[in-house]
């Protein structure tokens, strides 16, 4: 996994630090009324609405604004209507790069994808180019400093993980999963009073590409300008930074 925790780990504290409250919310509302709209309003039967609710929480959002979301996506009240849409492209050092996006306008939203990638030393790629690069898992981290690592292996693995690691150098274990044993895994895990720092369904990629110090302030640039764009959800890439180079860049 190389870097994908302490990248994940600076994207939550900019959240927070960079105060961008409304374009954290606009993200949010995004994803409810989606997630309603594709799975029904009832939390409890709809795991992608809990987890786009939790969101909100987290960003201290209004309930007010959480239900409104949920009505447009079931169709109680009216609103704009929007489309998922990946795009799949490449960036510097050749690395793939994945992104979701949800647009009430898909041409706009290409146009503008695609200019960031360009601007940044990437490039749009068509429909399919890197998404075999990727498969999508449950991701859960938990702090090395509240777990021991053999107990906490045997535990994970006893109740459905597929995999348990302990990087070099990060201050997180990590559990992977299947899409359908995350929440099963995630739910055990508290349940045992283990605290979860990070827990997500994600897409991690198969093979990672090393990229060395002299690059990573460009990747670092261009992930920054795709996630800060209001149309894009979720950004997926395959790059390997090392942890000691993210954390210069941070500073």
């Amino acid at each position: 996994m190389g870097g994908h925790s302490h990248w994940a780990g600076i994207k939550h504290k900019k959240a927070i630090t960079d105060g961008k409250k409304s374009k954290v919310f606009t993200k949010i509302i995004k994803e409810i009324t989606i997630a309603a709209r594709m799975g029904g309003g009832k939390v409890d039967e709809n795991p992608r609405l809990r987890k786009a609710i939790e969101d909100g929480k987290a960003a201290n959002m209004p309930s007010t604004n959480v239900q409104r979301a949920i009505n447009r996506g079931t169709g109680k009240e009216p609103g704009v209507v929007y489309e998922e849409i990946t795009y799949e492209g490449y960036g510097p050092c050749g690395i793939a790069i994945l992104i979701n996006a949800t647009t009430d306008n898909k041409n706009r939203a290409a146009s503008e994808i695609r200019k960031i990638l360009d601007v940044h030393g990437g490039n749009m790629g068509s429909t399919g180019c890197v998404g075999w690069m990727f498969e999508q898992r449950g991701y859960i981290t938990v702090k090395k400093t509240d777990a021991r690592e053999d107990e906490l292996m045997t535990l994970a693995l006893e109740i459905g993980a597929d995999d348990f690691r302990s990087p070099p150098g990060s201050d997180e274990y990590e559990i992977i999963t299947s899409p359908a044993e995350f929440e099963g895994v995630k739910s055990k895990l508290q349940e045992k009073k283990i605290p979860v720092f990070s827990a997500e369904v994600t897409m991690l990629p198969k093979n990672e590409v090393n990229v060395g110090e002299d690059k990573a302030p460009q990747i670092v640039r261009l992930m920054d300008a795709l996630e800060d764009h209001d149309d894009v959800q979720t950004v997926y890439s395959n790059f390997n930074i090392p942890d000691a180079i993210l954390e210069k860049l941070e500073q």
